[in-house]
């Protein structure tokens, strides 16, 4: 959890225009549920949203609401067009229930697999975890430091902290060392020395079967 602070606002007004003119104005539209709220239509301020949306989506934070009261709350659902925050949902976080977030993965470290001529291929930048607020990380470092040309890195092979669970399947790939495409391409494909070496056999075979005729 962090000790970072947003003050939200009460959205009265929900027309297209209103909200147009919030935006315009340097605010992002939003709502803020939850069981202890309900559902808020609110709006905050569009670079502190952004600064905070950076963080990732498993990253809790404190909502300071028009009563004065803060509220303990995660970015759920981050609407964007062409990289601009246009709708954000700030869902309420229980000391006491589980959530399910995603939490962003940090690759660390440089594959030996790579230096030999591999490919580092991600296939995700997230995972999927539950947990207590108090238990759930803001990143999940994989160290990538030990993998081969044709290794792999599963979600079951990342460590979790005491009270997480994984939720993403186990078997799912996160990071993989490939073997270069060329070098497929080469075994695979026939040289021009081997065509014309086969080109060769098949007239040789021509030939014989010409002399057996006669």
């Amino acid at each position: 959890m962090t000790t970072m602070k947003m003050k939200a606002e009460k959205r009265e007004a929900t027309k297209y225009s209103a909200v147009r003119e919030l935006r315009n104005s340097g605010r992002t539209p939003g709502v803020v549920y939850g069981p202890d709220l309900g559902s808020i239509p609110v709006h905050v301020d569009s670079k502190q949203l952004q600064v905070q949306a950076r963080r990732g989506g498993a990253d809790i934070f404190s909502l300071t609401l028009d009563n004065g009261k803060d509220v303990q709350v995660l970015l759920k659902d981050v609407q964007r067009r062409e990289g601009r925050i246009m709708h954000v949902d700030f869902l309420q976080v229980s000391s006491k229930k589980p959530i399910t977030v995603s939490v962003p993965l940090d690759f660390h470290g440089e594959a030996p697999g790579t230096k030999v001529g591999g490919i580092l291929q991600t296939q995700t930048n997230e995972l999927d975890v539950s947990g207590l607020a108090k238990d759930l990380p803001s990143t999940l470092v994989v160290d990538v430091s030990k993998l081969e040309i044709g290794d792999t890195i599963t979600a079951a092979d990342v460590e979790l902290p005491d009270g997480v669970e994984l939720i993403s399947h186990g078997e799912d790939i996160l990071v993989s060392v490939a073997v270069p495409r060329v070098a497929d391409e080469d075994l695979e494909t026939p040289t021009a020395s081997d065509e014309e070496a086969a080109g060769e056999e098949a007239k040789d075979e021509a030939s014989d079967e010409e002399k057996t005729e006669e």
